[in-house]
Formats: C-alpha cells, sequence, structure tokens
C-alpha cells in the first residue's frame, strides 16, 4: 500500500479519538519507517512493505485504545530536548515548559546556581533548567526507582550533567545543603477528580497524578520543608492545577513567604506559583 492511501485510512480511523488523528498518524508511521514526518511529502507513493504494515496496524490499534503516542513511540519533545518516556512516568507536556520559563527568570543563568527538581519523573524539568543555565548543579529526585533510571538515561541522550536520586521529596538530601532555586511538579489532581477516567491520564502513573486533600497534600508538604532547604532570597517555583492559584498562594503566605505570584499557561489559566524564602 502507497503512503498516502495508508495515512489516510489511519487519520478516518483515529479521527474518533483523537483532536490530532492526523499527526498522530505520520508520528506513528514515521516511527516503524524510521524517517521523519517530511519524508511523507516527499515520497507520498512510495509502497510500505508488509512487515511495516503489520507492526503500523499493532500501533494505530494501541492509539485506537486511548493509549498516548509518547507511550507509543517511547519519547517526547520537550523544551529543546528529546526525552524517552516510559509508563513509570507522566508524559512532559508544554504547559510545565512555562515552569521552565518562570523558574529561568528567577536566576541568573550564567552563575553557578544550585538547582533542586522535585518529583523529576522523566527529568523533563531539570534537564531543561540544566541545559539553559550550564554553570549550575542540577538534582532531580523522584521516589520511583523506574523514574530515576530513565532520567538518567535522558540525561545521557541530551548529554547534559544532572544528577538524579532516589528519594522521597527532601528525604535523601543533606539537610545542611540550600538551593538557590527549588522547582516542582508535583502530584495535585483530587483522588475523585472525574478528569482520572478520561483520555492520556488513564493510562500515567496515578502516583504522579494524585494527592490528597482535594490535590494539595505534596505542595503544602513541599511548602512547609522547603525554608530550610532555601538559600537566601531563594525561589520555590510549582505547577499546580488550573483552579489551585489561589490555595497555594494562601499556603505560601502563610508560611510568611515573599513575592507570591502566580502566573498562566497557554490557555490563560493559573498554572505555576512561585514564593521566595520567608525572612
Amino acid at each position: 500500500m502507497r503512503i498516502d492511501e495508508l495515512l489516510k485510512g489511519a487519520y478516518e480511523r483515529l479521527t474518533f479519538v483523537s483532536d490530532t488523528a492526523q499527526l498522530d498518524a505520520q508520528l506513528l508511521l514515521a516511527h516503524v519507517l524510521g524517517v521523519t514526518t517530511a519524508y511523507f511529502y516527499t515520497w507520498p507513493d512510495k509502497i510500505v512493505a508488509d512487515e511495516h504494515l503489520a507492526e503500523f496496524e499493532r500501533l494505530i490499534c494501541r492509539r485506537e485504545q486511548g493509549e498516548p503516542i509518547a507511550y507509543i513511540i517511547k519519547h517526547q519533545a520537550f523544551w529543546t530536548l528529546d526525552l524517552e518516556v516510559a509508563s513509570s512516568t507522566l508524559i512532559p507536556r508544554a504547559d510545565t515548559e512555562r515552569l521552565v520559563e518562570v523558574a529561568l527568570d528567577l536566576i541568573d543563568v550564567s552563575r553557578a546556581n544550585q538547582i533542586l527538581d522535585l518529583g523529576t519523573g522523566s527529568g523533563a524539568i531539570a534537564l531543561a533548567l540544566a541545559s539553559e543555565s550550564p554553570s549550575s548543579t542540577v538534582i532531580g529526585v523522584d521516589l520511583i526507582d523506574d523514574a530515576v533510571a530513565l532520567a538518567k538515561r535522558n540525561a545521557v541522550i541530551n548529554q547534559l550533567d544532572v544528577e538524579f536520586i532516589q528519594s522521597s521529596w527532601f528525604d535523601q538530601l543533606d539537610s545542611a545543603k540550600t538551593f538557590d532555586l527549588i522547582v516542582s511538579n508535583p502530584p495535585y489532581i483530587d483522588p475523585d477528580d472525574m478528569h482520572l477516567s478520561q483520555g492520556d491520564v488513564r493510562f500515567e502513573p496515578k502516583s504522579a497524578l494524585v494527592s490528597e486533600q482535594h490535590g494539595l497534600a505534596d505542595i503544602l508538604h513541599i511548602i512547609n520543608t522547603a525554608p530550610m532547604y532555601l538559600s537566601k532570597d531563594a525561589f520555590l517555583v510549582f505547577e499546580h492545577g488550573y483552579d489551585q492559584g489561589e490555595a497555594v498562594r494562601q499556603a505560601f503566605l502563610e508560611k510568611n513567604y515573599t513575592k507570591v505570584e502566580t502566573y498562566q499557561d497557554l490557555g490563560g489559566n493559573d498554572r505555576i506559583t512561585q514564593g521566595c524564602r520567608p525572612i
């Protein structure tokens, strides 16, 4: 079968399950053939071999069941990086790039900052910050061993020097060490949120999504614990739910953080909140 005919049929099948059916089909076929999507515009009449047809059909069926593209092809672009992804971690999303932008505005990237990423997952945030501030020392921690191993592989793939360790938040860190910036995209979804049964999140690890106290338990723990790990005038910055901006600001203020401010994501929703170390 020709490439253009194969893709047309795949678009039509995926239209019922994806808002990006055309791109999904192209990404899956590019993965199978080992080419870029630009290849399809140059060689639409190329015949796809039977073994590739069978593999493409298998991947299309997985996508029809709702499995995220990133888990199927095992990688995802984030910032300027190409990251390996796995079902042990969240899929890096464009909204999280907003956290990277806010974080970079809070530091002088030309100096040797000490940066900590809590709940690093695939290592996306830590690696993006390291790529923009190469003089900095960046540490990423995660509770899940598989996530730490994945983050380490991504550091090698992207040729970035970041230390990744297994830790439940601050537990395995030297209590005498302080940081110029702490960032986190922690679990922040209410366990009863109906969205957990919809879309891509159905396939993502619940441990990386769900937190008690209406999604705020991990955020509150970090806010309460972070001051002893923050250098003077250092910031703690979170990604959080679209409806949690006010609650996170209030939590910062109750612990006497200063310069508390919330930023919006690409859709105009509250998504990132910062607080400066209490005086």
